[in-house]
């Protein structure tokens, strides 16, 4: 299966990356890769074999879905990995380089859009992390 990394930079410390990254209060704020879309609410038991659901949807109703899966392993401050509903693999690494932490995922492709759209997708999402965590 191809596996798809996207990475940001983030001038912050690791204990507020890791706040905003795990908390559902938060999530509901980043979690989404465009201003038309918003995640309305997050549920996350971060602990191995502890699931989260985070709730997408287009802000005009017209379409939404549940972004689901489960632990697997949790490093604090380090590193999280999980498995989605349908069975793919992310991991996600926190790396702190001077006044700035690092945060790469890797996930395995899925296969209904292209390669590119999802590593499209999923670098919004981080993008959109790194804006809200930086303004906050």
């Amino acid at each position: 299966m191809e596996r798809i990394s996207v990475q940001t930079s983030v001038q912050s410390d690791l204990e507020k990356v890791w706040e905003y990254w795990t908390n559902p209060e938060h999530i509901t704020k980043w979690n989404f890769a465009s201003d038309e879309w918003c995640c309305p609410k997050a549920i996350n038991n971060l602990k191995p074999n502890g699931k989260f659901s985070w709730r997408m949807e287009a802000k005009d109703g017209s379409m939404g879905f549940d972004f689901e899966g489960t632990y697997e392993n949790i490093v604090g401050h380090k590193f999280i990995s999980y498995r989605l509903s349908d069975n793919r693999k992310v991991d996600i690494k926190f790396t702190q380089n001077g006044n700035e932490v690092e945060v790469s995922e890797s996930f395995d492709a899925g296969g209904t859009n292209s390669d590119e759209q999802q590593r499209a997708g999923w670098q919004a999402i981080l993008e959109n992390f790194k804006e809200y965590l930086e303004s906050n």
